[in-house]
């Protein structure tokens, strides 16, 4: 499992280097593939065996919904394969960069079987807005039996 966070920068390739502690679930678990896309301000990194498993379950959406044909169209029109490097770093394209306004100070967040990529400043307002209401998600992970 993905777990902690680490502030990293990107450099003017896009190339940025994914955390010692990821690297070793990745080479434990997984292989050295990861599939990104866009998802909620920022990047999201899925391990392959992880990405075909939401890839079968996404494809058993109903396309008669308008919601699932959107979703779709945002998460998988943006998604790409990368490898990790001989130094351990990824390449982001230019437009996944764009969406997720990585521009040097970026935030790598383990959220258990995916990683989230955030450029600094966009984590920092999230982590205000949680600490604001956490009173709330408390009582929501409580019904949820957390």
């Amino acid at each position: 499992m993905f777990r902690g966070r680490y502030e990293h920068t990107i450099d003017p390739k896009g190339r940025v280097s994914i955390p010692a502690k990821f690297r070793e679930v990745l080479s434990k678990k997984y292989d050295e593939r990861l599939f990104i896309t866009n998802f909620d301000g920022c990047l999201v990194a899925y391990p392959y065996e992880e990405w075909i498993h939401l890839e079968e379950k996404a494809s058993s959406l109903s396309m008669v919904k308008k919601e699932a044909r959107s979703f779709l169209r945002f998460f998988y029109s943006s998604a790409i394969e990368c490898t990790l490097d001989k130094q351990g770093r990824i390449l982001i394209p230019q437009t996944l960069r764009e969406y997720a306004d990585l521009d040097k100070d970026v935030v790598l967040a383990g959220q258990l079987k995916k990683i989230e990529i955030w450029s600094k400043e966009r984590w920092s307002e999230q982590m205000i807005k949680a600490h604001e209401n956490f009173d709330q998600i408390s009582d929501v992970l409580s019904e949820l039996g957390l």
